[in-house]
Parts: C-alpha cells; structure tokens; sequence
C-alpha cells in the first residue's frame, strides 16, 4: 500500500509549490487506494505561528484535499524523540558533543583559512574522558567517514553522494535536549508507515542524513520522488508578484479549487497534449515517474484560461454560491440565469464575475467623458428620446430577446445603424462603453431601472 505524506512547517503561508507536492502525494495515495497523511512540523517554536497552521488547513478544506487518520503534530512527539536519541547512544551509533560554539567557530575559520572544506573535525565521536564542565552538550550520530550514500529517486535516478564530501557527524539533538529537523523527520516518516515521500528537490541534499538515521534505527528507507522547482518566466525563483503566494490569496483573487488544481497538476506533470483535468481523472492518470526532471515555469495565463473555462462549464447554482464571498446576492430567479448565462462567458475568475454583474446591477455613478465625447453627438439624445417612448409603451417586456426587437424596431423606424442607437444607449446604461449584450442588460436591470437610467443620462449636460 501507498503510504505517502505533506508536512509543511507553520512558520509562514502555504504557498504553491508546497500545495503542488502536497497534490502529487494526495493523487498517488489515492490513485493506489493507499493513505495520504497530514504532518504539522512544528519543533521551531520560536518562529511557529498557530495563525499560519491553521492557514494551511483551511487551504486543504477549500481545495477539498482530504487527509487520513488524525494530523500529527511534531511538537507532541518530544518523548518519542527522546526515546530514539537514547536508543542511539545506547548502542553506541551517538555521542555526546561537548564542543563549545567558541571552538566550534575557531575550527571553521581555521579551515576556511587551510581553504578546506568547513565541517566537524570528530573530536568527541571516541570521547571516554571526563567532560568539561559548564558545557551542555549536543547529541551527534556517527555517519559513514566514506563510501556512498545512495538515494533511489524516482524522478532522478539514483543519486550518489559521497560520504566524506556531504556528511559529518550532524547534530540530532540540540543542548537543550529539543530534536533537529532531519532526525525527527526520519523518526516520523518511519513510524507512520511513509514509503514514498514526493517533496521538492529543495530537500535532495537532506535525504542522505535522513538515509543514515534510518539505517541507524533500523528502519526501512522509503522511496523518494523530489520534484524539480516551480520557475518564473525568466527561470528564476518564483517571487511573491510571480505567484508564490498564500494559497488562499488565489481564493481571494477568484480563482476555483478546480482551476487551481488543474493548474499544478500540470506544473512538471503532463499526460499527452491533455489540459483539462477532473479530480477523478487526475486520481487515475498521475503517476511520480512521468514528473518532468526539469523546472516548471509559472504561467498566469495558464492558469487565466483554465479559470475561465472552469467558470464557463459551472452550473449557475454553484456560480451563485461562490459569488455570495465577493459581495453578490442574486435574487430573481429569471434575472439569475439570465446574468450568469451571459456574464460567465466572459469572466476569468469569480471575482471579476462579480465586477462584471455590479457594473450590471448598480447604476453608474459617472459617464467616461471619452464615450461620452464619441457617442453623443448629433441626433443621439433624440434617438434616445425615441426608444424611451418605445420603451414605455411596450407592455411585455421579459427576455433578451424581447428588448432585442424593441431595438430592431428604432433601428428600422428612424432608419438608422444599430450603433447609433447602441452606443449611446449603452453608455447610458452603463457609464461606458463595453460589457454584454444591450438586451441582456435591460431584461436583467427591468424596464423601470432602464428608463430611469436612460432619463439621468439624458438630463446630464453631455
């Protein structure tokens, strides 16, 4: 069984790149019908922040990751901890470092001015004699002096590093007593039955200390998959304004858990020429092997376009629902399907949605003085004059299609463009030129609304 894992550290947000592996991990698990757990490391507890743990499980709840079992926090997991640390000691594959920071500062200078490599000289790895005093000391385990340490990756290959290049006997317990990251790491991975671990290739260079506290403990390695960066479009790092930002900032931008989804899947993992995935159809085609080696690069038009046709093929229900947190209530029944039929055709997120159908429903406050300037001139206002007497005369006014024809009928009768109608009549409307379809915008704001708006534009001094 697939047993795979995402434990981010609640020091700050949970930002894309760590929501895409965490989505790789949660497709293989449950493409595999195995388990995919949720992991808080929490030991820094200086720079922890309750605020952005539970940041991070309300992105899970709105993208509708679900995780198995109970999520685990690290901070409860100290006498565990202990307990390995003493069963290393034990056995004699840890010791007791007693150097001080000062020696320790004095040793990397010395080397740096030898232009060796800075490391731990294993001064106390064979200590028997009497400590010194006044010092409390860390806890280093003995890692291989040479030979190789071979990481099996499912996306690189096998990656072999060389024991004396990368490893000195690192620390897994500081003087206080409180564990380092790639001991707990390790201890955690194992005793929750983690065999795969998908995460960025960020943490390739700490997979050999992990690997030897495996081995240390006995415990079984698991596979790994580290997953190459997320890239801007000039390949660097992503910044904030590239992208790298908190996950619920998408939500707040307007994007759909299912655009965004879609989104990362195919950042570094593709399947043919196929764009448009379902949850359902990234679940049975994901597979870690067929991640690209190389860098993926950020695309806000990507993700532009899969919002929009997201949004396009929504049922208006579920438009309706999600336009309620950008401030949208939308109350008759007709007028509802109507809008959304009309507007969702071209809006790219929900929140611009919801600024189209404002610019609907709220009479405008100010007339762009360029439209103005274009559209109003020569017979304009009559024209207007016209259609308003039209306008009020007409008695069945309900559909689109029906002012549509009330349009054609000034339009025939003054023997004129539609534009010149049209121009001044949407500006009129709407304070500008642009938006959808005139007919639609008036079966939506009702023939009382569109009269008082035609009126206030035609008493304005244009």
């Amino acid at each position: 069984m697939v047993v795979t894992r995402f434990a981010p550290s609640p020091t700050g947000y949970l930002h894309i790149g760590g929501l895409r592996t965490a989505l790789f991990s949660y497709l293989w698990a449950r493409k595999n019908g195995g388990k995919f757990f949720l992991r808080i490391e929490d030991t820094d507890k200086a720079r922890n922040s309750q605020e952005a743990t539970d940041a991070i499980l309300k992105a899970f709840a709105w993208l509708g990751l679900d995780h198995d079992d109970e999520i685990v926090y690290q901070s409860q997991r100290d006498a565990i901890y202990a307990k390995y640390i003493q069963q290393l000691l034990d056995e004699g594959k840890a010791y007791k470092c007693y150097m001080t920071k000062e020696e320790l500062d004095a040793l990397r200078e010395q080397q740096m001015a030898n232009k060796e490599r800075t490391r731990y000289d294993g001064r106390y790895r064979d200590f028997d004699g009497t400590p010194p005093e006044g010092v409390e000391p860390v806890i280093r385990i003995k890692a291989p002096l040479s030979g190789e340490i071979v990481v099996h990756d499912g996306i690189k290959g096998d990656v072999v590093f060389q024991a004396e290049d990368i490893l000195d006997d690192f620390i897994i317990a500081r003087s206080d007593g409180s564990p380092t990251y790639n001991f707990v790491v390790a201890i955690d991975d194992a005793l929750m039955g983690i065999n795969e671990v998908i995460r960025g290739d960020d943490h390739l260079s700490n997979t050999p200390k992990q690997i030897v506290v495996y081995e240390a403990l006995g415990f079984e390695v698991p596979k790994f998959y580290h997953v190459p960066m997320i890239h801007n479009a000039q390949g660097k790092k992503l910044s904030k304004r590239d992208g790298a930002t908190d996950v619920m900032e998408y939500k707040a931008m307007g994007y759909t858990p299912e655009a965004l989804l879609n989104f990362l899947v195919r950042l570094g993992w593709s399947y043919g020429d196929q764009e448009i995935f379902s949850m359902q159809e990234m679940i049975e085609l994901f597979d870690p092997k067929d991640i690209n080696k190389s860098a993926s690069i950020y695309n806000t038009e990507k993700l532009d376009w899969l919002s929009a046709h997201y949004i396009k093929n929504m049922s208006n229900s579920k438009l309706e629902a999600l336009l309620v947190d950008f401030g949208v209530t939308l109350t008759s029944r007709d007028k509802k399907e109507i809008l959304l039929d009309a507007l969702k055709e071209r809006a790219k997120t929900i929140k611009e949605l919801a600024n189209l159908i404002q610019e609907i429903v709220t009479p405008p406050s100010e007339y762009d003085a360029k439209a103005v300037k274009k559209v109003f001139k020569g017979n304009a206002k009559e024209i207007l004059e016209y259609f308003t007497q039209k306008l009020q005369d007409a008695q069945e006014l309900h559909l689109p299609t029906q002012y549509h024809e009330l349009i054609e009928a000034v339009v025939n009768e003054k023997e004129i463009g539609f534009g010149k109608i049209g121009q001044p009549l949407r500006v009129a409307l709407l304070g500008k030129m642009g938006g959808p379809g005139l007919d639609v915008i008036m079966a939506v704001i009702g023939k009382e609304e569109t009269l008082s708006r035609i009126a206030k534009a035609l008493e304005a001094n244009f």
